[in-house]
């Protein structure tokens, strides 16, 4: 008895454990079913309505800086990561050549504000002259009739007549001169103004377009935002076409989100998006919007687009640029630099917005008026010198 009781004693614990390993078996079995089955319901639910990319990038606006005019640079007031304001002087030009057109232009002015003047006093002129010659036509014509009669009565000789008859002749020819030549001289003048005539204000657009020119040797910033891409040396000459640096805003940022051509199906404009920027990580977390979906591919509008049609082609997944407008209050706590590397994640259950924009932007996207220079200095300017030199 005692032998067989220590031989049931090692077979109940291995039943034992066995029931043990089982439960345990059974128990991990159930808890996953049930994870996966809430994983599937939290994704039918929810993650299938969410899209994501990290092939997205930000970017923003590169305000590239011209000079108006031509010229040699004397200064830069600017290098690389400065930060300017809108109508901040960038770059000054040597202001001479400049200079020496707008006084030659003040000079042509007054000069046609004097030849239009001394036309206005011709007309004067030729009006006594026309007055005289038609004083001369009519005692000439008086001496003729005077002396009509007389050569009737054979009192006085043909020849006389004759001579008389040619004097009303040649009075009336100088009177037609005069004429013309009043007509010709009026024919110059428009109105009674010096400031209205056509010459005048043809000096008068030369001298403004004379003093715009060397108001633009100053280049100044259309825009706030830090300088980048600083070509521009001192000593360079440089002409309207020059490129000296570039100006980027940091506000009004937004993200460039390459999405596969299998993830835009329920993407429409309006649609919420969280963005994720490696360079603060997930502590920061910007909130964005869809705001629009190109019309073409990267690979479309690529230097050397794929040629399809070709044998040796094999089929690759296409992206199409998604642009996420961020919020400016987060970009200005939180500031972005253009080319940085994000996560987005859009979020596609709202099927309300469109695939495409369908209005028409009423307002201009970006307005800028540092480079509008107002003409009333110039306009004083011609006036003075209309009025010194009309007389």
């Amino acid at each position: 008895m005692s032998a067989n009781a220590e031989n049931q004693a090692p077979q109940q614990h291995a039943k034992k454990k066995k029931g043990k390993r089982k439960n345990a078996l059974l128990f991990l079995t159930t808890l996953f079913v049930v994870i996966a089955v809430a994983y599937g319901i939290y994704w039918f639910l929810v993650l299938r309505h969410y899209e994501d990319t990290d092939d997205a990038y930000v970017a923003g606006n590169q305000v590239q800086i011209m000079s108006q005019v031509s010229g040699s640079v004397t200064k830069v007031w600017v290098d690389d990561t400065d930060f300017v304001k809108q109508g901040d002087t960038l770059v000054t030009l040597d202001p001479t050549d400049a200079q020496l057109a707008f006084d030659k232009a003040k000079t042509a002015l007054a000069s046609s504000v004097r030849s239009v003047h001394q036309l206005m006093i011709n007309s004067k002129q030729y009006e006594a002259n026309i007055a005289l010659q038609k004083t001369a036509l009519t005692k000439a014509q008086n001496d003729f009739k005077r002396r009509v009669p007389l050569g009737t009565d054979n009192l006085i000789g043909k020849e006389e007549l004759q001579h008389a008859k040619d004097a009303v002749a040649s009075a009336q020819a100088q009177l037609d001169v005069a004429i013309q030549q009043y007509n010709a001289n009026k024919a110059m003048l428009l109105g009674d103004k010096i400031e209205d005539q056509p010459s005048v204000k043809q000096a008068a657009a030369a001298v403004r377009d004379a003093w715009l020119a060397l108001q633009r040797t100053n280049v100044v910033s259309p825009v706030t935002g830090y300088v980048s891409r600083r070509a521009v040396q001192v000593g360079a000459q440089i002409s309207a076409s020059s490129a000296l640096m570039a100006i980027v805003p940091a506000h009004h940022m937004w993200v460039d989100a390459n999405f596969k051509e299998t993830q835009l199906a329920n993407m429409r404009i309006g649609q919420s998006a969280t963005v994720v920027s490696d360079i603060y990580g997930d502590d920061v977390k910007y909130t964005g919007k869809v705001v629009g979906l190109d019309m073409g591919t990267g690979s479309a509008f690529s230097l050397l687009p794929a040629q399809n049609a070709t044998g040796n082609w094999i089929k690759v997944v296409q992206r199409l640029p998604v642009r996420i407008e961020l919020d400016e209050k987060q970009l200005e706590q939180h500031p972005l630099r253009i080319g940085l590397s994000t996560l987005v994640t859009v979020n596609t259950s709202n099927h309300d917005g469109k695939v495409l924009a369908s209005e028409v932007r009423k307002t201009p996207a970006y307005v800028s008026n540092a480079r509008e220079i107002s003409l009333v200095p110039v306009n004083k300017v011609i006036d003075d010198i209309i009025r010194a030199n009309e007389g």
